[in-house]
């Protein structure tokens, strides 16, 4: 039998695919992420709130969609307001609580004040730090601008968040829960060096904080999504996104929706004895790939 936090789905392990996302398309509609099966009880996060950032498309939308869906009620974040307001109607369909935020996670006062906020309009119980991205080019070409864009971002805007959530949590003795989504680092990330870097960063900024923090009752963790299709994938030229299917030995891409259900294990009773630890959900990519997200240099062609 299931444990309580878990209800038994016939779907739940349906694989996706292509036919399953709008023709032309990376990534799921609305309407498709709103049905995805899920193994967690419906009331799970009841009376919980939940921060995610970055939660106007990808991963972030899929994992402030699935707390909806098991009671939590959301605080979201991003720069792009129209995406986000997407993204809050559909919450508000689950029955959820939302409140809104347009900004950048580089800018420190503003994620301060944020924070500040929503702790004060009711708390928060969990962060989710999804927000981030980067581009595809080969490091020896960098620019000082770009280069540190990606840094700003991934790794300072991380832990503004980070650490601005755990003050409030210190100050109020309450418990408290940070996720980071960070990426498939253990192998390098050709073509994303400047990522690759600064999710290193946050992974380890993560490990020594779970131990900092620990005596202020706050778990710490980081997933790591291997190549796991979203809208962004069609920010990717084309004959490298058409390879990412192959990146793993499954042998086929990962869903949004599973790097939320693994979220929601973090966050859940099961995650209550986890901290200070990265879970790698890539379909194996961490063991055997050849992932290149600016396409293949000749180079590595040869005798292929």
């Amino acid at each position: 039998m299931l444990p309580a936090i878990f209800i038994e789905s016939a779907n739940m392990n349906k694989r996706y695919s292509k036919a399953d996302a709008p023709p032309g398309k990376f990534g799921f509609t609305d309407e498709q992420l709103a049905e995805k099966p899920t193994v967690f009880r419906n009331d799970l996060f009841k009376g919980k709130r939940v921060l995610v950032s970055g939660a106007g498309s990808g991963i972030g939308k899929a994992t402030a969609y699935l707390f909806a869906r098991l009671g939590a009620d959301l605080v979201i974040c991003g720069r792009n307001e129209e995406r986000l307001a997407i993204t809050e109607s559909w919450l508000k369909k689950f029955g959820a609580k939302v409140e809104t935020y347009s900004l950048s996670i580089r800018d420190h006062d503003a994620v301060a004040a944020m924070i500040d906020k929503a702790y004060a309009n009711g708390g928060i119980d969990y962060q989710i730090n999804n927000a981030g991205g980067q581009f595809s080019q080969k490091a020896i070409d960098y620019s000082v601008k770009g280069w540190n864009a990606v840094i700003d971002t991934n790794l300072n805007g991380t832990w503004y968040m980070m650490q601005n959530l755990a003050r409030n949590w210190r100050a109020s003795g309450k418990p408290g829960h940070i996720i980071n989504i960070v990426a498939d680092i253990w192998r390098g990330m050709p073509d994303a060096a400047h990522t690759c870097a600064a999710r290193a960063g946050v992974v380890y900024l993560s490990k020594t904080v779970a131990v900092e923090w620990a005596e202020h009752n706050i778990q710490v963790n980081c997933i790591a999504p291997g190549a796991v299709e979203t809208e962004g994938f069609g920010n990717y030229p084309p004959e490298a996104s058409a390879t990412f299917a192959q990146a793993n030995p499954m042998m086929h891409v990962g869903e949004s929706h599973d790097i939320a259900e693994a979220c929601a294990y973090l966050a859940a009773p099961s995650g209550k004895f986890i901290t200070g630890e990265v879970i790698t959900v890539d379909g194996g990519q961490q063991l055997w790939s050849d992932l290149w997200l600016y396409g293949k240099p000749d180079y590595f062609k040869r005798g292929a």
